[in-house]
């Protein structure tokens, strides 16, 4: 069995900047993240991701928020793969609703975050890809940011080669190709177009129990609005 992990990870961005709190135990994966942005409007967002056996997703929680405007984003999925979607906007933004239409999903294991380097890891690790195989192909919940509309995206995995330290997997997803850089624990490294990690990497000695300790202040269903002066939705207990 995998050793856990625990780590702080920073990746950079041609418009903004990405912060994880990432833990891998036994299968599954939890995070706490920020991001901030540039395009195609100033935004910050703040998530909270947890997967179940096999890194399978149970919950990804989003909030993203710029001036005059902030929406809310909740995807759920059983363990039985019924998914469900929760979501609430406030303000103003040029650009489709959030949510989407969860019946689209029933044979997804994943959410896919845009423009975050984060999610690549649940399929690379689930299916091996650190080692060798692939293709992989399979559907995702892709998450549109910063609006938080919620598209299916068929995707391809694919181990390229080992580098270094690291590994190389190729996605291919519609007309979007990259050779994505993972370390040794499946963390992206390099993702050519999306984000660069920067900074120190080590496994931390702290013992947080990030997805238990992190929570939404607002349920993230219909008609409910954000707590807070700023819109925050997550809170360290």
């Amino acid at each position: 069995m995998d050793p856990d992990v625990h780590r702080s990870l920073v990746w950079c961005k041609d418009a903004g900047a990405e912060l994880a709190e990432v833990k891998l135990a036994r299968g599954h994966l939890s995070a706490v993240g920020s991001a901030i942005g540039a395009d195609p409007v100033p935004y910050r967002l703040e998530y909270a991701l947890t997967t179940g056996d096999d890194y399978a997703t149970s919950s990804l929680r989003v909030h993203a928020f710029g001036v005059g405007w902030r929406r809310v984003l909740e995807l759920r999925r059983d363990g039985a793969g019924r998914w469900e979607i929760f979501a609430d906007a406030e303000g103003y933004l040029d650009a489709p609703p959030p949510g989407g239409q969860a019946t689209r999903y029933t044979e997804a294991l994943d959410c896919d975050l845009g423009l975050s380097p984060l999610t690549n890891t649940m399929p690379v690790r689930r299916h091996g890809l650190l080692t060798g195989g692939g293709p992989v192909e399979l559907l995702t919940a892709w998450v549109s940011v910063p609006d938080l509309s919620v598209r299916p995206s068929r995707q391809r995995y694919t181990h390229v080669r080992a580098d270094g330290d690291g590994v190389v997997v190729r996605l291919d997803s519609d007309d979007f190709t990259a050779d994505i850089t993972f370390d040794r624990d499946g963390l992206v490294v390099d993702y050519p177009g999306i984000a660069r990690r920067v900074g120190p990497a080590e496994t931390t000695a702290a013992s947080i129990e990030l997805a238990g300790r992190a929570h939404l202040t607002s349920s993230a269903r219909p008609g409910d609005e954000p707590d807070g002066a700023t819109g925050d939705v997550l809170a360290a207990t």
